[in-house]
């Protein structure tokens, strides 16, 4: 055996490029010139040259393609070989295991599939070329084509995907063909949502049994292995493109011809409907319904998973627009969002989109939303990628008329308080939340000035009652203290009504002048609804320092700020800064300071003597 294999590798580093062509054309002028196939397999390979592979390759695919639909599939026996081909119309050939033909096509069946699998050696290789790549993956896809008698072959689709989402190649190189060339046919995309499924449920096998048997450095191999396939699934998933709205009166394109080519749009005749069942021709609604069955699937697997924390921020963010709607069944995606809302931080912001969709459109209830939505607000939050957002998902959720007098006044309380912490930026998206809540809600103006003096009284019953010996300890405090309480959680704990909004005022003096400009727009009486309007968060939600210092240097202002006095000051500091006092300049001031210090000195000597 050994002395065959050399003898094959000492013939192939013989031939040229110009041989290796006569070996293809020959192979495929007639079957006498059957054994120059092993040696064309023989070049598939990341090791050959790549001009070598491409013409080995193509000499193949040419030879292999009009066959494909006569060969055996790898379970078939040779009886049912042969009772195929009777059945096509030979009944003069032998049929049984003994048959010459039977054995053939078995054999050509067996170089098929090699043939196949050097194309997935040579598709995964470090060593390859990118313009080689995309020709094994087009020759691939060819098979997938043709390769189950004119239908798709799945098998070999999935092996395909297989193989890239294992490889230590970079996906991007793939996601590229893929999305350029076939995504856009619709059995493309089925199969490869079925194909995620069935890798996603082997991985979370995978994952239960490597979470019992390994431990240390073997866990921790096991676990980065598993975050890179995480991540390869995700970006394939992202990369397919969802079905089109109103795809049940719209055609699709197929890949495979024998599916269907292009599926027509669906008549109302019943006698239609009976011969279209007949063919096996699918209805465009029937189609829809079905890839919205297999993205759900495929998408709820998926998450399931533990996800790496930048894979989970990254789906978190898109999962509003590329997945919510698209999906058979939404509410499915409760449990996944409300356990992201509950890790805090930048995740719940993020939930946030999601979850607001599910309350709004899917009648999904959330308890302690507004809670959980309290604690949300931070200084991070400010600084925070998706901050704008998150800010205007905070305005949506607090506009309802029949939110409580403490809540809101609890969340108005709470942003007064940030901006004494928090960028210019803040500070402005801040005013404006203010200004929406004290306009949508008149029960918390009083919020807007109260006496120090005053020993605050008033407060929400509701969150008070259980506690009244806490309710008279406030009430009995010095005039000057507040009783909010930053530090709380539970907004009906807060104490925000018995509060003001003097840090608001603050604000006046702020060192932005946009922000202290901005803050006089909550002078205007904000009860009178018929003569004010809502502010749109939105101007101002992704507010910066960049975006602030751009509308700084592009304000017209009257009286530009000089480098010099108009007039000479002639002290240093105004007589209004310090009542009482003169600040001046005397001609004699300089010789009686003189004066002074000569009787000084004149005394220091009288001492020493």
């Amino acid at each position: 055996m050994a002395s065959i294999l050399s003898k094959k590798q000492k013939k192939k580093g013989k031939y040229t490029l110009k041989e290796l062509k006569s070996l293809g054309r020959d192979l495929l002028s007639s079957r006498a010139h059957i054994n120059n196939l092993p040696l064309l397999l023989s070049f598939v390979s990341p090791d050959s040259p790549p001009q070598f592979v491409v013409e080995s390759l193509l000499s193949l695919q040419s030879f292999f393609t009009p066959l494909l639909s006569q060969l055996p599939s790898s379970s078939s026996s040779s009886s049912s070989s042969s009772k195929r081909r009777l059945n096509d119309g030979d009944p003069s050939e032998k049929s049984g295991d003994d048959d010459p033909e039977v054995i053939y096509r078995a054999w050509l069946r067996s170089k098929f599939d090699e043939f196949v699998k050097l194309l997935f050696d040579v598709l995964v290789s470090e060593q390859s070329e990118d313009v080689l790549r995309e020709i094994v993956l087009d020759t691939l896809m060819e098979f997938v084509k043709l390769g189950n008698r004119g239908k798709f072959h799945s098998a070999i689709y999935h092996r395909l995907l297989q193989a890239i989402v294992h490889s230590s190649v970079s996906i991007d190189i793939y996601s590229e063909i893929f999305t350029s060339k076939y995504f856009k046919y619709i059995d493309v995309r089925y199969f490869t949502y079925i194909s995620m499924e069935k890798w996603v449920k082997t991985l979370q096998a995978t994952i239960v049994s490597g979470d019992e048997t390994m431990s240390g450095d073997k866990g921790s191999h096991l676990k980065e292995r598993m975050e890179v396939t995480v991540r390869k699934i995700y970006h394939v998933l992202s990369r397919i493109p969802p079905l089109e709205k109103h795809a049940e009166d719209s055609h699709h394109e197929m890949w495979s011809s024998s599916s269907g080519d292009t599926v027509q749009k669906k008549p109302s005749d019943k006698n239609h409907k009976t011969e279209e069942r007949d063919n096996n021709v699918l209805s465009p609604a029937t189609i829809a319904k079905r890839m919205k069955l297999k993205f759900t699937k495929a998408w709820i697997s998926f998450l399931r998973l533990p996800l790496p924390l930048d894979v989970y921020k990254e789906v978190l963010a898109n999962l509003h627009n590329t997945v919510i709607p698209h999906l058979s069944n939404p509410a499915m995606l409760c449990d996944f969002l409300t356990k992201s809302y509950d890790i805090g931080g930048v995740v719940s912001v993020m939930a946030l989109s999601s979850l607001f969709i599910l309350m709004t459109s899917h009648k999904i209830e959330y308890p302690n939303f507004y809670e959980k939505l309290y604690t949300l607000l931070v200084p991070s939050v400010f600084v925070a990628k998706h901050r704008a957002k998150f800010f205007q998902l905070l305005d949506t959720c607090l506009k309802s008329p029949m939110l409580p007098a403490y809540l809101a006044a609890s969340f108005t309380k709470k942003l007064s308080r940030l901006s004494l912490s928090v960028p210019p930026s803040g500070s402005l998206v801040i005013t404006a939340l203010i200004y929406n809540l004290l306009r949508r809600h008149p029960s918390i103006n009083c919020l807007v000035h109260r006496e120090i003096t005053e020993n605050s009284k008033e407060g929400n019953s509701e969150a008070d009652e259980h506690d009244k010996k806490t309710r008279e300890e406030n009430t009995n405090k010095k005039p000057g203290i507040d009783h909010f309480n930053y530090m709380e959680d539970d907004p009906k704990k807060s104490g925000a009504l018995k509060s003001s909004l003097w840090e608001i005022d603050t604000l006046r003096h702020h060192y932005c002048p946009p922000v202290s400009r901005f803050v006089s727009s909550l002078e205007t009486d904000l009860t009178v609804r018929a003569k004010t309007t809502e502010m749109n968060i939105e101007d101002f939600s992704s507010g910066s320092y960049a975006t602030i210092f751009g509308d700084e240097i592009r304000r017209r202002v009257k009286q530009v700020p000089l480098a010099f006095y108009k007039a000479v000051p002639t002290s240093l500091f105004a007589e209004s800064d310090f009542p009482g006092w003169t600040f001046g300049h005397s001609h004699g001031s300089r010789n009686s300071c003189l004066d002074s210090a000569d009787a000084k000195r004149q005394r220091v000597e009288e001492t020493v003597v």
